[in-house]
């Protein structure tokens, strides 16, 4: 009975829920069991009729609720953070093509003014950035990432020997990966150190930032046009990708091993890209009056701890607990960082935050103070805007037909 995203609920679904949401604590074994897999059967949906704890709820049930509620939000993030479909079906010209992404994907664009250049539809979904490639092979247009606000794509004119965006590029998830560059370096004296270096551009949808974006070298393997193996370094480890919420897409290298005679392009090169992927950012809303109060959306608390004056600065502490963060408030913490950070007083003047300070970090928490100048309290509030789960991710990617120098 899972439902697809903005796919209308069944008139009684809520009292559905709630109902099964009794039958956790039934006295048969077996209603509880079934009751439990209709909840988690019933999709993500179903996850806002929860409740966090129910009173008068048995030990047992209280486990049943808590792990309906960890498959549904799993599934939820899942859902949110899923690779988009565009339809290209009925375009004719660049302005429809675009339109037709911008409606599916959110994803605005600026530029590419010569709205009438012909496109050809396409009658089968399109993973967004092979539709976004697609039209913009057509249109002899490129992508500048340092240009446009977040959630827009600058399109700007292509250079005159840029191969195929489409042809270039491999596909995987959210993810679009090319390579840029390849590099070989023979070290006569150190043989060991003698390398072939790929150099890549990765691209995500720019609704989302990845969090901890790494692909294992281990997992790195490559097919030479020569029939030989082309393996990696064996430096072990990870490469780990830079993720910034300003820019949809990041630079890297693989680092392989240069290959022992003269071949003249890989054939296919595989590998695995991990990251942490995150949920709808949600705003949390705290009265600076109330220092002590807290906000709890989803997996993650926020938490007022303290507001402290300093002359004609406000000191706003901010504590922050997600559930299950699994290393995304250790090793691969900067994104908390770029989560936006405001006070909005009674009249909705808004004031940016002067800078800030982490004070405390654990495996689940992070306490961060940030400075504002406001004047007075009064009737003012902190909003803290940050997705609210994160979710494993993993996936395959396969580049093929790569020039050697």
């Amino acid at each position: 009975m899972t439902n697809a995203p903005g796919q209308d609920l069944p008139a009684d679904f809520k009292s559905d829920v709630l109902e099964w949401l009794d039958e956790l604590d039934a006295p048969s074994l077996s209603v509880r069991k079934e009751a439990e897999q209709k909840l988690i059967e019933a999709g993500p949906a179903a996850f806002e009729f929860l409740p966090e704890e129910k009173a008068g709820l048995s030990i047992e049930a209280a486990e049943r609720l808590k792990r309906v509620r960890s498959k549904l939000l799993a599934a939820r993030v899942t859902e949110e953070s899923s690779d988009i479909t565009v339809r290209l079906t009925d375009v004719t010209n660049l302005a429809e093509a675009l339109e037709a992404i911008s409606r599916d994907s959110g994803i605005e664009f600026e530029g590419g003014d010569n709205d009438t250049i012909a496109i050809q539809s396409v009658s089968t979904p399109l993973p967004f950035w092979h539709a976004v490639d697609l039209v913009l092979d057509q249109a002899d247009l490129d992508i500048n990432f340092y240009s446009g606000e977040t959630g827009t794509l600058a399109l700007v004119e292509r250079a005159e020997d840029r191969p195929s965006r489409v042809d270039s590029a491999a596909y995987s998830g959210v993810y679009r990966i090319e390579p840029t560059a390849v590099s070989s370096r023979r070290v006569l004296n150190q043989p060991d150190q003698s390398a072939l270096n790929i150099s890549l551009e990765i691209a995500w949808e720019p609704r989302l930032t990845p969090i901890g974006l790494t692909i294992p070298i281990d997992q790195l393997s490559g097919t030479l046009d020569n029939g030989q193996p082309l393996k990696p370094q064996e430096s072990g480890g990870t490469v780990d990708i830079a993720a910034n919420s300003d820019l949809a897409f990041s630079e890297f290298y693989l680092p392989m091993q240069l290959p022992a005679d003269q071949p003249g392009k890989i054939e296919s090169l595989s590998g695995v890209i991990e990251s942490l992927l995150p949920g709808k950012t949600k705003d949390f809303e705290l009265a600076l009056s109330d220092p002590g109060s807290e906000n709890k959306i989803d997996s993650m608390t926020v938490k007022l701890e303290d507001v402290r004056k300093n002359g004609a600065i406000y000191e706003v502490r901010l504590g922050i607990v997600l559930a299950d963060a699994d290393r995304s408030l250790e090793s691969h913490r900067q994104w908390i960082f770029q989560n936006k950070v405001f006070v909005m007083d009674e009249a909705g003047n808004r004031s940016e935050h002067l800078g800030y300070e982490l004070y405390r970090q654990t495996e689940d928490s992070i306490g961060i103070a940030y400075l504002f100048d406001i004047g007075s309290l009064g009737k003012s509030k902190v909003i803290y805007q940050s997705p609210t789960s994160v979710i494993k991710n993993e996936v395959p990617f396969v580049l093929q037909d790569i020039p050697l120098p």
